[in-house]
Order: structure tokens, then C-alpha cells, then sequence
């Protein structure tokens, strides 16, 4: 396992490849980030972002997605992985913002997960991005990366990996960190043939010195 020099020293060297990582789902407000980061469930960002282009021109408030039938709901987002369950909990998320949040996404953890459809990780993303709320939300790409690094085990489970990460990355980085871990995972650790050979981890990476051993990597 790696120790907390050995990962912010990875971390530096993820800082030094995304100096500019961010938060990739076009958004204006909390609002349409958390609708966003709703949809981005087993979806990519690229394709949230050509759905919600239209979306976030045709619905601007939490009434705006009420006063539609469900079914155009569906149809609107259609393209999207597991649209229908998505519709419905956009639709039951407003009604709980005009009710019980007076039309505001709420700031804290424990209000977000209330709402329907979201998780830890899309509240931590809320946080984070919309509140400047220190959170690490662990998405694919951060589980990945952090288990082929050796920062995490492989039998650790999502809230495992997120206690590590904020165990040994200092708060005032874990955003930073969060999107570069990301960036770093989604154009670099790739989960199909990632970029061992050009890597400037390589030297301490769990994943990588295997498959250097088995002659999967060229440097």
C-alpha cells in the first residue's frame, strides 16, 4: 500500500499533467449540476453534455420539469443510459426542492441524499463544485486509479476508497485532486490499454510494474 508521501508525490506529478482539470458537465448553477450529475450515472460526460445543451434551455427551474408529462421528460433525455428511473427521480428531486428546500439545492450531505436519485458521490460532486465544499466523490475512473496505484485494495469498496483518499490527501486538495485524479483516469489510466509506458508514475505503480514484468508494457 502506498504511504501518504508516496501518494502526494503522485499527486504533484497528476497536478503537474492536469494543472487545469475540472468539472467536465456544463453547467450555470447548482441546479443544473445536480440534474447533470444525475444523469451522468453509467454515462459519459460528453453525452450528458449534448442532452442537457437542449435540456437546460427547455427547463430553467425545478417547476419548469413539473409541468410536463413524464413521458416528454423521457423523451427528452431518451439517450441516456436508464432515462426512464432518471425522469422520474428529476420530476420527484423538483417537487422535493420547491417543498421542502424552498426551490434551492440544499448545501450539505446529509440534505442532498435525501433527494431522489442521489448518492454520496453526486452530493460530494454538489458539494464540491457548486459550494466549494471540500468532498471526494469517487466516480469510476478515481476507483480505478486509485487501486492500480496501490493507494487503495482491491477489495475496498467505494466508501473505502473515498475514507483513504481524505485520509491521506490534505483537505485543502481534495477537490483539486478529485478532478485531476479523474482527468488523470479518463485520458491517461485508461481502463482499456492505459498509458504505462509514457506514465511518470510507472516506477511506483502497483498495476504498471505488473504488467512491466509480464512484457504488457513498452518504455
Amino acid at each position: 500500500m502506498l504511504t501518504k508521501t508516496q501518494w502526494l508525490h503522485f499527486l504533484d506529478e497528476m497536478d503537474k499533467m492536469y494543472p487545469d482539470a475540472h468539472c467536465e458537465l456544463v453547467h450555470d448553477n447548482p441546479f443544473e449540476l445536480t440534474i447533470a450529475t444525475l444523469l451522468s450515472a453509467q454515462c459519459t460526460d460528453v453525452l450528458v453534455n449534448k442532452v442537457t445543451k437542449n435540456l437546460f434551455q427547455k427547463y430553467k427551474t425545478p417547476q419548469d420539469y413539473l409541468e410536463v408529462s413524464l413521458e416528454e421528460l423521457q423523451n427528452d433525455i431518451r439517450s441516456i443510459g436508464l432515462y426512464r428511473n432518471k425522469a422520474k427521480n428529476i420530476q420527484l428531486l423538483s417537487g422535493i426542492l420547491i417543498n421542502d428546500f424552498n426551490w434551492e439545492v440544499p448545501a450539505t450531505r446529509e440534505e442532498l441524499v435525501t433527494l431522489p436519485g442521489v448518492g454520496r458521490k453526486t452530493a460530494n460532486v454538489v458539494l464540491s463544485v457548486a459550494f466549494n465544499v471540500p468532498a471526494m466523490a469517487v466516480d469510476t475512473h478515481v476507483e480505478r486509479v486509485t487501486k492500480r496505484l496501490g493507494l487503495c485494495r482491491w477489495k475496498d469498496n467505494v466508501l473505502e476508497v473515498e475514507e483513504t483518499i481524505m485520509k491521506k490527501t490534505p483537505i485543502d486538495r481534495w477537490s483539486r485532486a478529485h478532478h485531476q485524479i479523474i482527468f488523470f483516469g479518463r485520458y491517461h489510466c485508461k481502463a482499456q490499454n492505459p498509458g504505462c509506458g509514457t506514465c511518470p508514475l510507472l516506477a511506483d505503480c502497483r498495476e504498471g510494474q505488473k504488467r512491466l514484468k509480464k512484457g504488457l508494457v513498452k518504455v
